[in-house]
């Protein structure tokens, strides 16, 4: 961990995340809604700081919720997306596009595009619970999307 990064994740109070970086949720809203997809309660939004580096990755991982992520400094990062028909999209999320919409059930991977950090954030409508995240595994991503087996392989592990 560079010193830069270690700095963030002290000043940030930033933990490991299962998908990969560090985070912390810095904002859970008090109001509830009833979820339309899964009928449960959930608060009405919620957001999270993030940091990616060179040696992390965000892997391959969908949520209940649509998400916005927010690029604040560092590197631009790299969304990677598994699409229909085996296409593998990406946005390149930095100064010139500072933010972008990842909606629900979507696999997602992200990635640090340069050689230093990427600090984003991520805000979640309705409000995210780890029992709304469900991380790719590698056999079943492979059987749908099998033309996208080297982005696959790269953001799951196996």
């Amino acid at each position: 961990m560079t010193d830069a990064v270690a700095t963030l994740v002290a000043r940030h109070r930033l933990e490991p995340h299962p998908e990969g970086g560090f985070y912390r949720e810095t904002y859970r809203s008090q109001s509830t809604v009833r979820d339309p997809l899964t009928g449960g309660i959930r608060s009405a939004s919620t957001a999270i700081l993030f940091l990616l580096t060179p040696d992390s990755h965000s892997a391959f991982h969908r949520l209940r919720s649509d998400e916005i992520w927010h690029f604040y400094e560092g590197d631009s990062i790299t969304l990677h997306f598994l699409g229909r028909g085996g296409s593998a999209p990406e946005i390149i999320l930095g100064h010139e596009r500072p933010q972008a919409v990842v909606l629900a059930g979507v696999w997602q991977a992200a990635e640090c595009s340069g050689e230093r950090y990427s600090l984003c954030g991520c805000t979640v409508a309705p409000g995210f619970e780890f029992e709304d995240f469900e991380l790719g595994p590698r056999e079943v991503l492979l059987a749908e999307f099998p033309r996208c087996r080297r982005l696959i392989e790269a953001f799951t592990s196996g």
